[in-house]
């Protein structure tokens, strides 16, 4: 089953008489993941959903409004990592942090899991941790 067979058979599942353009679906959803956060993309569809259908669900409406959606998409000035700045108090000008999503280095994230285990991700050698801790010489 290809994705028009999905939207045909779910419009009949939800007793939907409505042409879908897919690709200016998808487009949106994915402008929208990139320029505000990945979970914008499908409550952005569905809010464009809800106020095409209250208009009338005319798929020039869809696309007038899809416009809409994505012109304040691309002049969403809040950065990706908003929440994460929100909670450790940083101001998001951290170099660890990747173009794409947001993610950190990995090198920092495994400083981040040695934290969480309660590693020493530098052991001293005189605290009789790390390799050959505990052998006999």
């Amino acid at each position: 089953m290809n994705l028009h067979d999905w939207i045909d058979e779910l419009c009949d599942a939800l007793d939907l008489d409505a042409e879908v353009d897919e690709t200016l679906l998808l487009d949106l959803a994915r402008d929208v993941a990139h320029a505000v956060t990945r979970p914008a993309a499908p409550l952005s569809a569905y809010l464009l959903g809800l106020a095409a259908g209250a208009k009338g669900g005319d798929p020039a409406v869809v696309e007038e409004l899809a416009e809409r959606v994505r012109a304040l998409a691309d002049g969403w000035d809040q950065p990706a990592t908003a929440a994460a700045d929100d909670i450790d108090g940083t101001d998001g000008t951290d170099d660890a942090e990747d173009e794409l999503d947001g993610a950190a280095d990995p090198l920092t994230e495994i400083e981040d899991l040695d934290d969480l285990l309660g590693r020493d991700p530098e052991p001293d050698a005189g605290t009789g941790s790390g390799a050959g801790a505990g052998e006999e010489e």
